[in-house]
């Protein structure tokens, strides 16, 4: 039995996440930013699955509250024996807004966040021997449909440095990398996906127990889905003039573009 730390895990694929990881018997840390929810959240996993499970209010875009998440990373009570990086919010795709607020906090969530607590989990497995980290990539870090896709691109290529880092250890990194999965995610980022063909559609649950498997298994790139597999594949080896045609084929057949996790 091991205990897992999750960003964004009270909803979404982290809710997901939480629930699957309760399922086979190991407590929780759940962090996120509404403490009400984090609480009703809890109690509704201790109750279902009769796991331990911690909570932990904190802004993930601000340093000082990241450091909160760093030192429980770093404890030996109880040590996390899994982080996943999971918080993040979808983007708009236009560059040159001069309203830079969202997309700054995005940054601060989705890049400097996971660099902190990815660092402080590593660190801490290390010493311990044993460790898995899974970091929320997506789909979009393959084509370059604006900021979205170019946080998520950090976020791949990051896994895939620390995993090189750790090759040859028993602390495994895992880049999670879906396309649109059944989540409340898109209502919340304002995309209308009613008109998407259903063949696009993950269920979340698979998903996240695709993910799990791959870093048990020291895999470093998780795309779930065959469809999904089939389509990244394609783009990771086509020129990058027809990835960025593509790109902007995506954007402008949305009214407010925005991306996809």
């Amino acid at each position: 039995m091991g205990t897992a730390l999750i960003t964004g895990g009270t909803s979404g694929i982290g809710a997901a996440y939480a629930r699957a990881i309760a399922e086979r018997g190991d407590d929780l840390v759940l962090v996120a930013r509404d403490h009400a929810r984090l609480e009703s959240w809890a109690a509704e996993l201790r109750a279902a699955y009769g796991v331990g499970v911690e909570v932990l209010q904190a802004d993930l875009a601000d340093r000082t509250q990241v450091q909160s998440v760093v030192a429980r990373l770093e404890s030996s009570v109880n040590p996390i024996t899994t982080l996943i990086n999971n918080a993040g919010f979808g983007l708009h795709a236009d560059l040159l807004t001069t309203d830079t607020e969202h997309d700054e906090r995005a940054i601060d969530v989705m890049i400097r966040a996971v660099y902190l607590l990815g660092g402080a989990a590593a660190r801490s497995m290390l010493r311990r021997g044993a460790g898995e980290i899974i970091n929320t990539a997506s789909a979009a870090a393959f084509i370059t449909t604006g900021n979205y896709s170019a946080v998520k691109a950090w976020v791949l290529v990051y896994s895939e440095g620390l995993a090189t880092q750790l090759a040859g250890t028993k602390v495994h990194v895992t880049a999670f990398c879906p396309g649109w999965v059944r989540t409340e995610f898109h209502e919340r980022a304002e995309i209308d996906a009613s008109k998407l063909p259903s063949i696009v559609w993950i269920d979340v649950d698979k998903a996240v127990r695709e993910a799990l498997d791959h870093v048990a298994k020291g895999k470093v790139i998780c795309v779930p889905a065959l469809q999904w597999k089939i389509g990244v594949g394609i783009a990771r080896f086509a020129p990058r003039g027809m990835i960025r045609w593509l790109s902007g084929k995506l954007i402008s057949s949305r009214a407010r573009a925005t991306d996809v996790l």
